[in-house]
């Protein structure tokens, strides 16, 4: 298997069965959150400044669907939205203590139904499988556009 594309078929079809083990960890969530929900919460959680714009933009969606989104999430308790100190006309999104705990439970659910496939692996390919992850994130790192810097700039 020397050629990427052989190699990147190999991924393509293990990566069906590691979104089918993620998936089960998440069906068993209570309460079950919508894919497009839990997406949300995981946008907010990683940008401590994330309005409705930022949103729409990183959900590729129009705001009034964003919003949409974020009006069921502020329903169920698991998202607040107060007035940007910055700008007040701007409205920052905010996660709730019980979105934190949800946010966290779903990641030891996802750990943990990994670590019971890994293992039933060997040990020695559970370390070529590590090797393999950090080569390939090192080598998307490389490639991947600076956004950094246009973070820190953008207001919308």
């Amino acid at each position: 298997m020397e050629h990427a594309t052989d190699v990147a078929a190999a991924i393509d079809t293990s990566l069906e069965s590691l979104v089918a083990v993620l998936e089960k960890a998440r069906l068993a969530q209570i309460p079950a959150i919508p894919p497009a929900q839990l997406r949300v919460l995981t946008i907010v959680a990683e940008n401590r400044h994330t309005n409705m714009s930022r949103l729409a933009e990183a959900l590729d969606v129009v705001p009034s669907s964003a919003s949409r989104l974020c009006d069921r999430l502020e329903a169920t308790g698991l998202l607040r939205r107060v007035a940007d100190p910055r700008d007040r006309r701007e409205v920052r999104l905010l996660l709730t203590p019980a979105s934190r705990r949800l946010l966290a439970d779903l990641r030891a659910r996802r750990r943990d139904a990994l670590a019971e496939v890994l293992e039933r692996m060997p040990v020695s390919a559970r370390q070529d499988l590590v090797r393999a992850l950090r080569a390939f994130e090192a080598a998307a790192a490389d490639t991947a556009p600076d956004t950094a810097a246009d973070d820190d700039l953008r207001t919308a």
